[in-house]
């Protein structure tokens, strides 16, 4: 069955390097690429009630430069000798990054959104920018993978899913992890941060739900005790060498405590591994 994934580029390496890793994660598989550059005039408020008309220069370079920069990308692409079932479609839009992706994920039906942490005018010592947190956030029907910069794909064998096991989790929540697990062979490394000793009753139930949904893959229990938990995800995805974070993005959940702004490099790890934001179907 055909996919449909969503490329967010402002035209960065950062964003150059989140499509490449999409194609290698999804190499094997039937895709349609949505290429989307997000445009705006300088000059023009896209809250404010003047909008530029088309034929106004100032929009027509914004314009140009967007589709210029789209169809670079195509070309780039083309060299590349991968899987004949990859096409790629590009979206020049007048708008902001958020609701520009939020447009694309309703009409074209996306079933997930792969972009870079870091724009092109996002500061040194911020590992996540303003426009990928806001999209992790706000967009809450679509799953959001983000990749750092400066690494190169290969192939995910470890991916850890931090839980309280606090919520109930639907199956239909885990689909995109459990995908990406089968078409990469990965294992899913079940990450328990605590301070208690044993799981209450509602936490031993969702326990159970995890292992019945995870049937279909590999996967391990593991539980860290007293420590924080950013740093315990950290160190848990640092000293095995982990490829992959996942969260089910609940409002509220410790996902907002790790991802608020600003976030700095003391951070480590987050910063070379990328990170799947799964949506949550509660909200």
């Amino acid at each position: 069955m055909k996919k449909k994934i969503l490329l967010p580029t402002d035209f960065s390496k950062n964003a150059w390097n989140a499509i490449t890793y999409a194609i290698e994660l999804y190499k094997n598989e039937t895709c349609d690429f949505y290429l989307l550059n997000a445009f705006n005039a300088t000059g023009y408020a896209l809250e404010s009630m003047t909008i530029p008309e088309p034929e106004e220069q100032i929009y027509d370079e914004a314009r140009g430069k967007s589709e210029n920069g789209l169809k670079k990308i195509k070309e780039r692409l083309s060299f590349r000798d991968d899987n004949p079932n990859h096409k790629f479609f590009t979206i020049s839009q007048f708008n902001n990054v958020l609701n520009a992706i939020k447009d694309a994920v309703e009409k074209k039906d996306i079933e997930m959104i792969v972009m870079g942490t870091k724009g092109t005018t996002n500061a040194g010592n911020l590992i996540y920018g303003s426009n990928t947190i806001m999209v992790m956030e706000k967009i809450r029907n679509c799953p959001v993978m983000a990749i750092p910069e400066n690494i190169n794909y290969k192939e995910p064998k470890e991916i850890v899913f931090p839980t309280d096991y606090k919520t109930q989790i639907k199956r239909r929540e885990l689909q995109h992890l459990i995908e990406i697990a089968k078409i990469t062979n990965a294992e899913i490394r079940i990450l328990h941060i605590t301070n208690d000793d044993d799981l209450d009753e509602d936490q031993e139930n969702n326990r159970k739900l995890l292992i019945e949904y995870l049937d279909s893959v590999k996967y391990t229990f593991h539980t860290l005790h007293n420590v924080d938990v950013k740093g315990g995800l950290s160190s848990f995805v640092e000293s095995r060498d982990s490829d992959m974070i996942t969260f089910i993005n609940r409002k509220h959940s410790f996902f907002g405590s790790i991802f608020s702004r600003p976030m700095v490099k003391n951070l480590g790890h987050y910063s070379r591994v990328p990170v799947l934001a799964l949506h949550d179907l509660v909200n």
